[in-house]
């Protein structure tokens, strides 16, 4: 595990709110000049502490959209079963997380179409059509009050 001092704290916390500060400004920010935070960002780059940067889309703005979260459970609990359902999530455009839950399920889906017919399209002709799927349940979202995913 990656060690972060506080500055290196107050970097991460500024970039998460806005990953487009020119490095001048975020310097300013968190009390260091702009080399030394510069030289900082990219060992955090570098060590994979920062994955990446990425523009967050409201997906409404663009004819609709919606959420729906799906909890699977597989038929079986073999490792292949595992990484063949992982590997259909990751082809499948519908489904924009795949994480792996303990529970009575075994993944927690975040699924992201622009309308019902769209979700029941993929609910009963992709994924209701592996074989390593046991179950599937569905929730609708119907707002979200908070979302910090960047």
């Amino acid at each position: 595990m990656i060690q972060l001092d506080s500055i290196n704290d107050k970097i991460l916390s500024e970039l998460s709110r806005d990953g487009r500060v020119s490095n001048v400004e975020l310097a300013e920010r968190v009390g260091l000049s702009p080399s030394a935070c510069l030289r900082r960002v990219q060992e955090m780059e570098r060590t994979g502490v920062i994955k990446g940067y990425r523009a967050v889309v409201d997906k409404s703005k663009l004819g609709g959209a919606m959420t729906i979260f799906v909890m699977v459970g597989l038929a079986g609990q073999l490792r292949e079963d595992s990484l063949a359902f992982e590997r259909a999530m990751s082809a499948a455009p519908e489904v924009t997380e795949c994480h792996n839950v303990t529970g009575t399920v075994e993944y927690l889906l975040r699924i992201e179409v622009t309308d019902l017919a769209t979700y029941k399209d993929f609910h009963s002709n992709r994924l209701g059509t592996l074989p390593q799927v046991g179950s599937i349940t569905s929730y609708i979202c119907l707002g979200t009050s908070k979302d910090e995913r960047g």
